[in-house]
Parts: C-alpha cells; sequence; structure tokens
C-alpha cells in the first residue's frame, strides 16, 4: 500500500454500541446518552448546505482494481481487477468540514484548524457517532460509501474518462499531496480548505488527496478475489476498517484512485477524515 507514515499519534475510543447492517451500512439509533444538539439559525445553515452538496451518482458497472492508466504504481491489493455493478447512490460534493463536525458534535479535534477544512483526527468510530447523530439531525439516511461506490465516484461513475487520480492524470491539478516533507510552519503542510483543486467529472473535490476518507467496508487485501460482483461490502469482521483517497502527507501514487488502505476503527490521525453517502 502507497502510504508514507504521518507525523500522528495513534488514540483509543471507546467503541461506539450501534446498529448497522452492511449493504448500505447505516446507523439507524443514536448511541444512548447522546441527544441530537439543538441548532440555531446559523447552525442549520450549515448542516443544510451539507445536505444540499449531496451528489447523485446514477448506478453502472465498472472495472475496479488496478487498470492500466494506474501502471506500475499498484500494489498487489489492487491487482485482481474485477467487475462491480452499484445501485444508485448520493456522495458528498466535499469532505466533510470543521465546521458541519463541531455544529454536530460540539468540538473539533482537528490538528488543523480551519472551519473549511476538512475534519480529521476522527476514528471510523468517531465517525459512526457523527452519522447518527446528524441522522436525528436531518431525518437522513447518512453512511460511509463502500469500497467500491467510493472507487467509482472517485473515478468519474458512468461519466468516468478513465483517469489515474479523480479528476485527471496529473495529481497537481486535482490533490493537495506531498507536504509531508515541507517545513511543518509552511502554509504547505497539513490540510487545505476543500474544493480549492479541480473536481472530477462528478463535480466531487478532493478525492485525490487532502485527507484520506473512511469507508464502510472492513479491511482484507485479498477482498477483490471472493467480493461479490453486485453491490459488494465486506462484513467480515477484521482488524481494520478501509480507508481511501490518499492526503496531503502521501506521495502521487497514494492519492491513485485504486489504491486502498486500511486502519484499525479506533485510530485517528491528522491525515484521516470521512466523506458521506446515502
Amino acid at each position: 500500500m502507497n502510504m508514507m507514515k504521518p507525523r500522528t499519534l495513534i488514540f483509543t475510543f471507546a467503541l461506539l454500541i450501534v446498529t448497522i447492517c452492511c449493504k448500505r451500512e447505516t446507523v439507524n439509533t443514536v448511541p444512548e446518552q447522546v441527544n441530537p444538539p439543538k441548532l440555531n439559525a446559523e447552525q442549520t445553515l450549515v448542516i443544510d448546505s451539507l445536505v444540499a452538496n449531496m451528489v447523485g451518482v446514477e448506478g453502472g458497472t465498472f472495472t475496479m482494481g488496478a487498470t492500466a492508466e494506474q501502471g506500475d504504481d499498484a500494489d498487489e491489493d489492487e491487482k485482481t481487477t474485477h467487475s462491480v455493478t452499484l445501485s444508485s447512490f448520493s456522495i458528498g460534493k466535499f469532505e466533510v468540514t470543521q465546521e458541519e463536525w463541531e455544529v454536530v458534535m460540539g468540538e473539533n479535534p482537528s490538528r488543523f484548524k480551519g472551519a473549511k477544512r476538512p475534519v480529521e483526527q476522527v476514528s471510523w468510530e468517531d465517525c459512526q457517532k457523527f452519522i447518527a447523530i446528524l441522522n436525528a439531525l436531518t431525518g437522513k439516511n447518512f453512511r460511509l460509501p463502500t469500497e467500491a461506490e467510493w472507487e467509482f465516484a472517485a473515478r468519474g461513475g458512468n461519466k468516468s474518462r478513465h483517469y489515474k487520480y479523480s479528476g485527471g492524470d496529473d495529481a497537481g491539478e486535482v490533490a493537495w499531496y506531498d507536504a509531508f516533507y515541507v517545513d511543518d510552519s509552511s502554509a504547505d503542510y497539513g490540510s487545505h480548505p476543500v474544493g480549492q483543486k479541480n473536481p472530477n467529472e462528478l463535480g466531487l473535490y478532493d478525492m485525490s488527496g487532502n485527507v484520506w476518507e473512511w469507508c464502510q467496508d472492513w479491511s482484507s487485501n485479498d477482498y477483490y478475489s471472493k467480493s461479490p460482483s453486485v453491490d459488494p461490502c465486506n462484513s467480515t469482521s477484521a482488524s481494520e476498517r478501509v480507508y481511501r483517497g490518499g492526503s496531503w502527507c502521501n506521495n502521487a501514487a497514494g492519492c491513485r484512485v485504486s489504491n486502498r488502505n486500511g486502519k484499525a476503527p479506533d485510530f485517528k490521525g491528522s491525515s484521516l477524515g470521512l466523506r458521506l453517502a446515502y
């Protein structure tokens, strides 16, 4: 897997008890003793904007994995290319921002502060709690995207032009990346406000670079060799959950649309956030 270790600490977080099922996994109960916040007018606008910025993705069939444009950068866990057919879904135009997270959760855990920057230092478990409260606030069924949905959307869905990165073959045009060795006092070091690079064919921003994005699936290096062809989601319990997309601290190869990674559900890092789906 093409991932350079970011300068982060690993934290633990108590397991949230929520009701989840894997295909289109949706948190359908708010964790005990967690009440949705009462929002003021300004906060309501933030959540309304989040809902409005969900992009519909028409279902279709694509080849998942290390397709030809990925070249020699592809890793072994990408190399079982396989045909996947997905139902229609919606996905966020942007990564979840710090202001959106703070409205829902009442706090901002991010290292690189900025209202329009992506939230980071959130575990997969934290994301489930955020989604449960957000669903209670909105009446929606937000969730994390499945790994297959994420890759289909990153590739541009049915409008795909078969780029190496999400939105182009030049990583610099579509991604914030390769800043790990930049001086940490530099403006280039860390995450950046969402939506500043070029979007992909579906109008989605930062699916390559900026921060990694948690997916719903459990992580398995050999899942591609046995996954179903229709609406796959790895529900077999393992030690890690999938995250995708690369980040500000990775090289270009780490930001490719087929690159895969996984971490324990309680892992938190300053290069790891989320994007919503439903």
